[in-house]
């Protein structure tokens, strides 16, 4: 099951596969910061781990379903000439509650001010989780499917899961005591969020966006949000 460890081509297909979860993971690592962030400080990270956890599992039950998934990009139907299969009814359903779930996160910043403790303690613990984990599902779904067409390995595509959702587990608690601490930055999350969901939708209606343009726009969105805090930081002082 695990000669590929011996192989050349099978460490750059695990390699490149790892790399793939990672980056298409960073609006994961983005939603997962927002809804932990609900939560009492004390269940931040059990939340951050529990949902991680069953989003990796999700993943690989989606890599043993290979032959579901294969069938889930085929057509169901034809509305306005465009042809919408399982995988387009996926994306803009999730693509649908990210953008209707990140407004009302925008809304719920502007009547937080000096309530911020009364409105983590209201978060729900498994709704939380759940959410993380389903939500996971629509993000992972184009990565898996791209899995499936890079590696013909399963223990490849499953060890490469691991590994990203293990970096997922680090890089979500750094990135969430930063989003905790600036107001500036989690605004821009959520912004971004919009984005995505817009995106998926887009994207569930047969329409295709290169994520290259979404990630670009909010590398320069982040320079210039740290540019500002630094300065707002300087004119404290």
């Amino acid at each position: 099951m695990f000669e590929w460890i011996f192989s050349i081509e099978g460490w750059l297909s695990f390699l490149t596969l790892t790399l793939l979860e990672v980056v298409l993971g960073i609006d994961n690592i983005i939603f997962l910061t927002i809804l932990v962030s609900k939560l009492p400080k004390h269940l931040q990270n059990r939340g951050r781990i529990l949902g991680l956890g069953f989003a990796m599992l999700t993943r690989i039950a989606l890599l043993f379903s290979i032959f579901w998934l294969i069938k889930l990009t085929k057509p169901l139907f034809v509305i306005l000439g465009n042809e919408i299969s399982g995988r387009d009814l996926v994306l803009l359903g999730g693509g649908v509650f990210l953008v209707f779930k990140s407004i009302k996160e925008i809304i719920s910043l502007f009547g937080e001010e000096h309530n911020e403790s009364n409105f983590k303690a209201s978060a729900n613990f498994l709704i939380v989780v759940i959410e993380i984990a389903l939500i996971d599902i629509v993000f992972s779904l184009d990565s898996v499917i791209t899995a499936v067409g890079i590696a013909n390995d399963l223990s490849i595509m499953i060890s490469a899961v691991i590994i990203a959702v293990l970096f997922m587990m680090f890089a979500s608690k750094f990135i969430s005591d930063l989003v905790e601490r600036f107001y500036e930055l989690k605004m821009l999350a959520l912004l971004f969020l919009v984005l995505v969901g817009g995106v998926l939708v887009v994207e569930g209606l047969g329409l295709h966006v290169d994520k290259a343009y979404i990630y670009s726009a909010l590398g320069f969105s982040l320079i210039a949000t740290i540019l500002n805090i630094l300065k707002k930081a300087k004119d404290e002082k």
